[in-house]
């Protein structure tokens, strides 16, 4: 599939309902769904909205999946739900740990695909990186989930399921009856950086994350949530005013030449219509900088000039600039830059007054450094010069 390709979700995405006769989800509905799911086996109107409340609680504010554990219901509204309904989340097929603690889920959803979500610690947060589809549509050159073809996108409840199976394994779930408090989180922070491009799968990715945000569930600030999109530009302006959480874009190149390369989604919309969405982004303020993304490559995109040129792009955004080694993988066709070239292409950055961290790979040692993701069922590695030739690259 080419960036030009457009996504048919209905076709893509699996219906949230079982086969007939199978029992429906409530992970992953919408308050109004879920109302409507109870109001649909019996449950009067007007009850309805207080028991969504009673076991949304259950379901996301304490992570419970057993209805007969739901106390607050009667015996017969238990036995309803048990009859109707289930609470299904991804399965765990495996679990690694890095050596800096960074822990990669290998984990299977419906219909046997499986994806892949990482945790990393750090001293002051933990964050959760998600996927939001089976494989990638965008086929970005230097990326190793690109080389994995699209299957299907996920649903809002294997999106948000990858956050209860996180909170299943750091085992950080409230005791029934208090509340989640940050001081005290493992999982802080959640960023769609794993699998797929979120804004090929914009609704899904929203009702999960509204999820992840309600005040009654498992209650994540907005600020604590990063969606990265590669440039899906349609669809930027609604993620401030559907979703509310922070932006980041893969940008990776300064010119639409090498950008066409990297990102192959840019030959759709390129650098001066993706700025231009960015510069009309709702919630753009300095307190909510977008972030750009740039991997950096040896000889590719990371000369001083190319610093220069991304300063005078990225001029009057408010903005931060994420500088990330590449993470090497088989078959890559490219190289990580050197520490002088990334140091130097930082300072200028810095100097322009754009704050240039450099990121720290993580999870190396477990293929879960960015970039890196790729289910265990398609790890049939491609040759350099296949991947050369899908990049556009001379061999």
């Amino acid at each position: 599939m080419t960036a030009n390709a457009p996504i048919t979700q209905d076709v893509l995405t699996l219906p949230r309902k079982l086969p007939e006769g199978g029992k429906a989800n409530l992970v992953g509905m919408t308050r109004d769904q879920m109302r409507q799911a109870l109001i649909d086996i019996g449950t009067p109107e007007k009850q309805a909205k207080m028991r969504v409340g009673q076991i949304w609680q259950w379901i996301y504010q304490w992570g419970k999946r057993d209805f007969a554990e739901m106390t607050n219901l009667s015996k017969s509204l238990r036995a309803d739900l048990q009859q109707h309904f289930e609470i299904s989340i991804p399965e765990v097929i495996s679990k690694q740990v890095s050596e800096d603690g960074t822990r990669k889920y290998l984990v299977r959803i419906a219909g046997g695909h499986e994806v892949e979500v990482v945790y990393i610690p750090e001293d002051s947060r933990g964050t959760l990186c998600i996927s939001s589809q089976v494989g990638c549509t965008l086929t970005c050159s230097f990326c190793h989930t690109g080389t994995q073809k699209l299957v299907r996108n996920l649903t809002a409840a294997e999106i948000i399921g990858q956050v209860m199976m996180a909170r299943d394994d750091l085992d950080e779930w409230p005791v029934p009856g208090t509340r989640n408090t940050d001081e005290a989180r493992l999982l802080s922070n959640i960023v769609l950086m794993g699998m797929g491009e979120p804004l090929y799968n914009f609704e899904n990715v929203r009702d999960a994350m509204k999820i992840a945000m309600d005040p009654e569930g498992i209650q994540l600030s907005r600020r604590r949530i990063t969606l990265s999109t590669s440039g899906v530009v349609p669809e930027i302006a609604r993620t401030a005013e559907e979703i509310g959480c922070l932006l980041a874009v893969s940008f990776h190149a300064t010119t639409d030449e090498v950008r066409d390369k990297l990102v192959p989604i840019n030959k759709r919309w390129n650098i001066e219509a993706l700025l231009e969405s960015l510069r009309a982004y709702p919630r753009l303020a300095n307190s909510e900088r977008i972030t750009f993304e740039y991997v950096m490559l040896d000889h590719v995109n990371d000369s001083k000039e190319d610093a220069h040129r991304l300063v005078k792009l990225i001029e009057g955004i408010p903005a931060k600039i994420n500088l990330i080694p590449f993470n090497e993988w088989p078959g890559a066709p490219y190289k990580r830059s050197s520490g002088n070239r990334i140091h130097a292409f930082a300072d200028i950055i810095h100097d322009a007054g754009y704050a240039s961290p450099i990121r720290k790979p993580r999870g190396e040692d477990i293929m879960a450094a960015c970039g890196q993701l790729k289910s265990a069922t398609e790890r049939a590695r491609k040759s350099r010069k296949q991947i050369e030739a899908e990049a556009g690259m001379k061999s």
